[in-house]
């Protein structure tokens, strides 16, 4: 197996098959359980004096492999999403001394927060660095499904096209329409933003919480627009999902997944929806029942969907792929250079931290870890409070 070359000016120990270890006689033991992009992440772990191992194989630790690259000893860990972090993996990381589990991702559903509290290990996430990036995948897939990119690239490169034609491929102009926005967090805010201003459509969206600094900045938007001599743009709260895909012309879905989320999007909501409607998901992939999907497709074909996010992930629902009015990414939302090597720094400056016993960050705003000098804290433990974590004065 190809294994990369250690990161320039950092010296690489040792390998051994799928493993390159880094500061071998380094007091703490942390576990990368994925080559993470970029190197100051692992400057920052070797400047705390650790030895850092880091797998270099393409293919996913199963849950058998992770506890035993935890091994006897290990004092941190950075994982990642495709990963599930429940208790056996806790019990294993507590009974090798470890401190702090990092997961390197703003989201943290595969990671059972109540057994990492049962063990007294520290949950790390990486926010605040993923959503204009994710954001941005979110509108690249809404134009893609609606001006029907994919198809037309696959037409071009199967030698299909013999000249302009007034019918041919003929998509969707979104200009002036709504759209919808299920789960008004930072993500889904900020996707809303990008559409409203770049495209003037209406939002409506749809959250257990009211988002007044959405609507507020909308309205802004609005009256600007106004003293241009052009038509506003409005903003509103959906009463319920069910008003919001009835009057959505674009649905993008940007809500968290727990049991009370799991398949938001079934066949009967999929029904409500308008008949040249398109759905895009870049936050979860079981959000939507995917079967449900692809016979809705495949009985709507004027329906579109850009999906990053599958339901059994890396798999796709038989029929998923065959569809020509889907668009599939395989989950790059957070896929730039600066955001995934951002990522790596928070999720190292996370293990790094708690092993150095430095303090909670107690700031949304993660820069000050990324543009050097960082404080001496640990930038996003998220059951801080439940372990007794202090927060930084």
């Amino acid at each position: 197996m190809h294994l990369p070359r250690a990161p320039r000016g950092l010296d690489l120990d040792w390998r051994l098959e799928d493993w390159a270890v880094y500061n071998s006689s380094g007091p703490r033991r942390v576990v990368v359980t994925r080559q993470l992009p970029g190197r100051r992440w692992l400057e920052v772990l070797l400047q705390a004096d650790c030895k850092v191992e880091v797998c270099r194989r393409d293919e996913a630790l199963t849950g058998h492999e992770l506890i035993t690259a935890v091994g006897s000893r290990c004092d941190g860990c950075i994982g990642q999403l495709t990963e599930a972090w429940g208790e056996p993996l806790f019990a294993a990381l507590e009974a090798a001394g470890a401190r702090v589990f990092s997961n390197y991702a703003v989201g943290y559903d595969n990671a059972d927060l109540e057994s990492a509290n049962r063990h007294g290990i520290a949950v790390g996430n990486t926010p605040g660095v993923l959503t204009e990036t994710t954001a941005e995948m979110a509108v690249s897939l809404t134009f893609a499904a609606a001006r029907r990119i994919a198809e037309g690239d696959r037409y071009m490169r199967e030698g299909r096209f013999r000249g302009w034609r007034p019918d041919l491929l003929l998509g969707e102009l979104l200009w002036r329409k709504t759209v919808g926005v299920v789960g008004a967090g930072r993500v889904g805010a900020a996707y809303a933003r990008m559409m409203v201003e770049g495209h003037k459509m209406d939002l409506l969206y749809y959250d257990l919480a009211r988002n007044e600094a959405l609507e507020e900045y909308v309205a802004d938007y609005g009256r600007f627009l106004e003293s241009a001599g052009e038509p506003p743009v409005s903003c509103r709260r959906a009463a319920s999902l069910e008003e919001l895909l009835r009057e959505a012309d674009v649905v993008s879905i940007h809500a968290c997944l727990d049991d009370s989320t799991r398949h938001t999007i079934d066949a009967a909501r999929l029904g409500q929806m308008k008949p040249s409607a398109l759905l895009v998901n870049t936050s979860r992939g079981p959000l939507i029942d995917e079967e449900a999907l692809v016979a809705h497709c495949r009985a709507n074909p004027g329906f579109r969907a850009g999906l990053d996010v599958f339901e059994d992930e890396p798999s796709m629902k038989p029929g998923l792929g065959e569809l020509d009015n889907v668009v599939i990414v395989p989950h790059l939302g957070s896929a730039t250079t600066w955001t995934r090597e951002s990522m790596a720094l928070l999720a190292a400056y996370n293990v790094a931290g708690m092993l150095l016993g430095y303090p909670a960050w107690p700031y949304m705003d993660m820069l000050p870890f990324l543009e050097g000098g960082p404080p001496h804290a640990t930038p996003s433990i998220v059951n801080a409070k439940q372990l007794g974590i202090p927060t930084m004065a």
